[in-house]
């Protein structure tokens, strides 16, 4: 395939990072000769691309910071000159050189005779693909060892990301880990389709109030089906019958506000209604005052999956929905739903908390639970498997997820552990070929 490869600031500060460049027998363009020691840190803040570098011209070092451009004018025309904190530049790497005057004299290297050709086509083939992953077609070349290493650093990454919206909800209801967990789980029981109503109907109800009533299963599932907008409706039986007059009464005397979200009953299996699982919201609180609490003591993850395997309410062996019967099944969480929410509830905020209180012992307890639990089935990790991507635990498929949401999605292979690997140039490639005239300088079309 003859992609032309947009170079862009980023691929150029990669390969320099990395030196995915032919580095023998280096010399500037102004023909002295130049050994890098060390290329330097990324810097993230105001000045130079690099600092902290070390380098040798002819037989003198020089340490300081390193400057990229696509092309040399860059230089003049980022206004670098006048700015102080381009002060300490020692070298100025360019991937084309296009004006010989520059206004000071910086010694100048230019890349673009020493880049794989391979290489080059391969990153603009992944940013071309119309693929399930950029690399789909050399993902499998990755080394078992180095996928243990980067499985091993995502699952940090997806739990610190998920981590931060947890965070910022803790620090706005001053660190009350019950109330936390309530929400979480609620919103956990509403699987994905209805995350957001269940989250929303949680939050209607004070902790304070769910724990004064907690030894009253039916006032509990009154709150939960009231403020769920599910008990407007003139009902033929006794049980929805009492569950009205209940929450009629409970929402008078709190003075509860109301919730403007409906929650969905459309393409779900029936199991899944949300009238089951309000139901067995309600039984999980029913049996338990400080479910956090007891989270931070129990060892075992089958402990957390007993508490969660909660049946509904008897009513709901005879019906998915109020007024309608239906035959008699027995309606409690399944396996895969707990394993879900210990995935997805329990174990963020259980490293949270860890992370907090900067309490090691949780956030190990939170990892091994996760390195326990089955693989995930869901769309996504399937792709993946068929990538010949193998994944044993949680853990695995947890990771492999961030990787395609934060990665493969946004095509940020540069940033990934796979995408180095497979760029990586050979020994005999790194100047395999010159890069031809097919290398298109972004911005410069």
């Amino acid at each position: 395939s003859t992609h032309s490869c947009v170079m862009t600031e980023k691929l150029l500060q990669f390969i320099w990072k990395y030196r995915y460049f032919n580095q023998q027998d280096l010399t500037l363009l102004s023909g002295e000769t130049l050994v890098i020691e060390f290329p330097g840190e990324e810097n993230n803040h105001q000045g130079p691309d690099f600092i902290h570098a070390r380098i040798r011209i002819n037989d003198t070092c020089w340490a300081g910071s390193i400057e990229l451009h696509l092309l040399s004018s860059g230089w003049d025309k980022h206004g670098h000159d006048a700015d102080e904190n381009y002060r300490n530049v020692i070298l100025h790497v360019v991937w084309q050189q296009d004006t010989l005057n520059m206004t000071r004299n910086i010694p100048q290297l230019e890349l673009v005779q020493r880049v794989s050709g391979v290489m080059l086509e391969t990153y603009s083939g992944w940013m071309n693909q119309p693929a399930f992953i950029p690399c789909e077609r050399s993902v499998h070349l990755m080394p078992e060892p180095n996928w243990k290493q980067w499985k091993e650093k995502l699952l940090l990454e997806r739990l610190a990301r998920k981590m931060a919206p947890v965070f910022a909800s803790l620090q706005r209801n001053h660190f009350h880990w019950e109330e936390q967990l309530w929400w979480m789980m609620a919103g956990n029981f509403g699987m994905t389709v209805n995350t957001t109503a269940f989250e929303s109907i949680a939050r209607s109800i004070p902790f304070t109030l769910l724990a004064k009533h907690r030894e009253q299963r039916i006032q509990l599932e009154a709150l939960l089906f009231g403020q769920a907008n599910l008990l407007e409706t003139d009902f033929r039986e006794a049980y929805p019958q009492m569950l009205k007059k209940e929450f009629q009464f409970l929402k008078k005397k709190y003075r509860l506000k109301k919730v403007f979200v409906q929650p969905y009953f459309l393409r779900m299996r029936p199991d899944s209604f949300p009238t089951i699982r309000l139901s067995q919201l309600a039984g999980l609180y029913a049996e338990n005052s400080n479910l956090f609490a007891w989270i931070l003591q129990c060892e075992t993850i089958s402990g957390i999956m007993k508490k969660l395997q909660i049946p509904a309410n008897d009513y709901w062996f005879y019906h998915y929905v109020f007024d309608k019967e239906s035959p008699y099944r027995e309606k409690i969480m399944g396996r895969a739903m707990g394993e879900r929410i210990i995935i997805n509830c329990v174990i963020p905020l259980l490293y949270t908390y860890g992370s907090i209180h900067p309490d090691k012992s949780m956030q190990q307890k939170a990892l091994g639970w996760m390195q326990e639990i089955g693989t995930e089935k869901n769309q996504i990790l399937s792709c993946w498997k068929q990538q010949g991507v193998k994944m044993k635990s949680a853990a695995e498929s947890q990771a492999v997820l961030e990787l395609y949401k934060a990665y493969c999605q946004p095509k940020k292979c540069l940033d990934c552990d796979v995408g180095k690997f497979l760029l990586l140039p050979t020994e005999n490639n790194s100047a395999d070929r010159p890069t031809t005239h097919a290398v298109i300088i972004a911005g410069q079309l």
